[in-house]
Order: C-alpha cells, then structure tokens, then sequence
C-alpha cells in the first residue's frame, strides 16, 4: 500500500492505493494478522499456455486488414471471394460497448477471412486479407 495525498477542487484528500501487477516490492513493515489455520491445499494442476494466433501471410499485392483496437467481433458481413469496394464495412468489431465498423481499404476481393464471430482480438490481430 501506498500513500498519497490528492487535490481535489481546493480539498485535500489523503488515499491509500494497492499496487497490483507489475513489479512486487516487499512491504516496508510486516502486516500484524491473527494466525489462520488453513488445510493442506493439493498441489493445483498446471495452467496450459495459451495457443497463439496462427500467423498470417499475405503475398504480394494482398493487403491485411488489422483490428484497430481491442473488442470481439460481432458480425461479419463478407464472405470469402466477395468482391468489396473501398469504404464497405467488412465486419463490425465491438469494444467498449461501442459497435465499430471495420471497412474495406481499397477495392478488391475477399481473400480470407482470419476470425470469426464471437472472437476476442487484439489491437494489430490480422482480421481480413483482401485481394
């Protein structure tokens, strides 16, 4: 824990914030607890890793529509070797509540399609390759 005091339209506030996350430093004091009799916990099993994204190539004169920002995606609205024009919406990707239209960056043909409905992606994951 750490302190600190806070100016709030002329009114002086003193708080105390957890650190979470990042780097753990040890505590100044050790905190004065009662002791807790706790059962002998089993050993857990460990955690998989989580699988990453499979890597997407685009070749020459492909270009790779990426996500702009983290969210899920909601709806596609083109399919594989649909032929799209600059400005059409390839997909509506929600983040924040918001419901964000991805569009088409130029003409072209939907090559692939690299997510699905219901996928959660990351800022810069590989959404669309058009021809």
């Amino acid at each position: 824990m750490r302190k600190f005091i806070i100016n709030v339209n002329g009114n002086s506030y003193e708080v105390e914030v957890e650190e979470v996350g990042g780097v753990v430093s040890a505590p100044k004091a050790a905190p004065k607890a009662a002791p807790v009799s706790t059962p002998a916990a089993a050993p857990s099993a460990p955690k998989a890793a989580p699988k990453a994204a499979p890597a997407v190539a685009a070749s020459a004169g492909q270009e790779v529509v990426d996500a702009p920002m983290p969210g899920n995606i909601w709806k596609i609205l083109v399919k594989e070797g649909q032929e799209v024009k600059s400005g059409d919406v390839l997909l509506i990707l929600e983040a924040m509540k918001m419901e964000n239209e991805i569009v088409a960056p130029r003409d072209g043909v939907v090559a692939s399609l690299t997510t699905s409905e219901g996928a959660a992606v990351n800022t810069g994951d590989k959404l669309v390759i058009l021809d």
